[in-house]
C-alpha cells in the first residue's frame, strides 16, 4: 500500500468513530438525565403520625434520602397516599398508579402537580427538639393531621 493511500483511509475510519460517539452522547446524556425527576421514597420508622389525637390503624411516612428534598414527603393514611411539600405548605393526592413499589419502598416521578393539590388549612411548623412537628387541617376529613419527622442525625463532631 502506498503511504498516500493511508492517510485518507485513516481518517475515514477516524470520521466514522467520532460520528458513532456523536450518535451515542445524546443517548447518554437522555438516559442519565430521566431519573434526575424520579424519587425513593424511603419509610421513615421514627415517625409519628396522628389524626385529630389518634393514630390511625394503618399508616406510614416516607422521606427521600436527599437532604436537599427533606422538605418533601409522602404519607400513606389507610389506603389513601398524600404526598407534602412542607416548605411551600401544599398537600397533594397521590393515586396508587403514581407510585411503583421497590420493596418495602417505592419509586414515583413528579407528585407534586398543581391539578392535583389537595385543600389544606391551619399549618403549623415548629422545632421540638428532636423532630420537627407539622400540624395542618385537611379539609376533606375535616380535623388536623399530625405529622412528627425526626431530625436526621448531626455527624459532624464524629469524624
Amino acid at each position: 500500500m502506498h503511504k498516500n493511500s493511508i492517510i485518507p483511509l485513516a481518517l475515514a475510519r477516524f470520521g466514522v468513530l467520532l460520528l458513532c460517539c456523536a450518535l451515542l452522547i445524546p443517548a447518554v446524556i437522555f438516559a442519565s438525565g430521566s431519573n434526575s425527576d424520579r424519587f425513593l421514597w424511603k419509610s421513615i420508622s421514627r415517625a409519628q403520625l396522628k389524626i385529630g389525637d389518634k393514630t390511625p390503624l394503618a399508616w406510614n411516612v416516607f422521606q427521600t434520602e436527599k437532604k436537599k428534598e427533606s422538605n418533601l414527603v409522602l404519607i400513606l393514611l389507610g389506603r389513601r397516599f398524600i404526598a407534602f411539600d412542607v416548605k411551600a405548605r401544599v398537600a397533594y393526592s397521590v393515586s396508587l398508579s403514581d407510585l411503583q413499589a421497590k420493596g418495602a419502598d417505592f419509586e414515583s416521578g413528579n407528585l407534586f402537580l398543581q391539578s392535583k393539590i389537595l385543600p389544606t388549612s391551619d399549618w403549623s411548623l415548629r422545632d421540638v427538639g428532636p423532630a420537627e412537628l407539622i400540624k395542618l387541617k385537611l379539609s376533606d376529613y375535616g380535623t388536623t393531621l399530625q405529622l412528627e419527622l425526626p431530625h436526621a442525625p448531626d455527624l459532624r463532631g464524629l469524624y
